[in-house]
């Protein structure tokens, strides 16, 4: 763990002291959000790559032309709205904070060069990134000045990626890798670069279906917070993929805390893929063992046939009220399918419970053996 100060320690003191306080509520779908506005090719191409290409990066010995790759469908690249739709972004972050959440996450999900490589935009990266945390910051100072006893915090969020590094997409070549470590440790120094320079509060590796992707965005991290000399709090989010209980690379949640507690995060949570009441048993494991925030932000509830997703904010408040109850919860919210009303719903129902207390574990020194129960 990093032994660097506070990059602002006057923000992660009142981040710290307000968990310490209550359950904090951590925003809902982005996705969603914007699949309501039924925006076509042009609105997500803006004025900037109206010509099938980024005005603002010509180079001068590039040739546009047939397969040039400038003119790739930008359809459902939500992460690009952050600079040609800002004030849709905007708005969604607002309507966030105003349903009761304390935390925003930043639209910026598959802003890795990685992840823009299926685009073609490759060189947004670090844009998107410093873009995202900013369009998020001024939301969240906005909320703020309104109610200054109260403040609201950006998650800098890092996905996971379009690729694995534990796994071969290939069944006849099993050794195969599509990724290396450290391409993906790059590609995530640049990312957080970006986040922290537009203001986040915290950084997120969230939705990890491959823990090795998750120690290179970590790696990649300390990088960044080595190189400035202080540090943001970190939080770290799992998605368990299915009903065997485990993580897409194998672990189960216990197996993953063990497997990232050397970095000390400030939370260690499970979101999307399976529905609040799913999620139940793997919360409940990693509020045992991890002497570490919880934090959880579920799907309402496991897609349709349509691949939509039905259950209400009721629903889904009913469920993690229980959880809250249970003292699993140190921070709750919610993922794909859940709107402002699924939010409002959630922080009403567990405005009524204390936060967890964070258990007093016994933490391995240097050189032990570490608790991976990955095999």
């Amino acid at each position: 763990m990093s032994t660097l100060p506070w990059l602002n320690p006057t923000r992660a003191q009142a981040l710290q002291q307000h968990l310490a306080e209550r359950i904090l509520i951590i925003d809902g779908a982005m996705g969603t959000m914007i699949q309501r506005h039924e925006l076509d090719e042009a609105a997500y191409r803006g004025e900037r790559f109206a010509h099938g290409y980024d005005r603002a990066y010509a180079r001068s010995e590039h040739v546009h032309g047939d397969g040039c790759g400038c003119a790739r469908d930008q359809r459902g690249n939500n992460d690009l709205l952050t600079l040609t739709q800002p004030d849709i972004i905007r708005s969604i972050h607002s309507q966030y904070l105003d349903a009761g959440a304390d935390l925003i996450e930043t639209n910026t999900f598959n802003s890795t060069t990685v992840s823009l490589a299926d685009y073609g935009l490759e060189h947004l990266a670090r844009e998107l990134n410093e873009a995202g945390a900013r369009l998020a910051r001024a939301a969240c100072d906005a909320a703020e000045a309104a109610t200054p006893d109260r403040p609201r915090f950006v998650i800098g969020v890092l996905g996971p990626t379009s690729r694995t590094a534990s796994l071969s997409p290939d069944v006849n070549r099993p050794g195969f890798r599509a990724i290396t470590f450290d391409e993906l440790r790059v590609a995530y120094r640049e990312a957080a670069d970006g986040l922290i320079d537009g203001g986040a509060d915290v950084l997120m590796v969230e939705t990890v279906f491959d823990t090795l992707n998750a120690k290179a965005a970590l790696f990649a991290i300390e990088e960044a917070f080595d190189a400035r000399g202080a540090r943001l709090p970190v939080m770290i989010s799992g998605t368990i993929t299915d009903a065997s209980g485990r993580t897409l690379s194998g672990q189960t949640a216990e197996a993953f805390w063990y497997s990232l507690r050397h970095s000390q995060p400030l939370a260690i949570g499970l979101n999307c893929a399976l529905g609040a009441k799913d999620l139940r048993a793997h919360v409940d494991v990693l509020a045992q063992v991890a002497d570490a925030n919880v934090s959880t932000h579920p799907n309402a509830g496991l897609p349709n046939a349509f691949g939509g997703y039905d259950e209400t904010p009721e629903d889904m408040a009913a469920v993690l009220g229980e959880f809250a109850k249970a003292g699993l919860l140190n921070l709750v919210g919610g993922c794909c399918g859940t709107t402002p009303a699924h939010i409002a719903a959630i922080a009403q129902a567990v405005a009524a419970y204390p936060p967890r207390v964070l258990p007093a574990l016994e933490r391995a020194e240097a050189g032990d053996v570490d608790k991976d129960l990955a095999a």
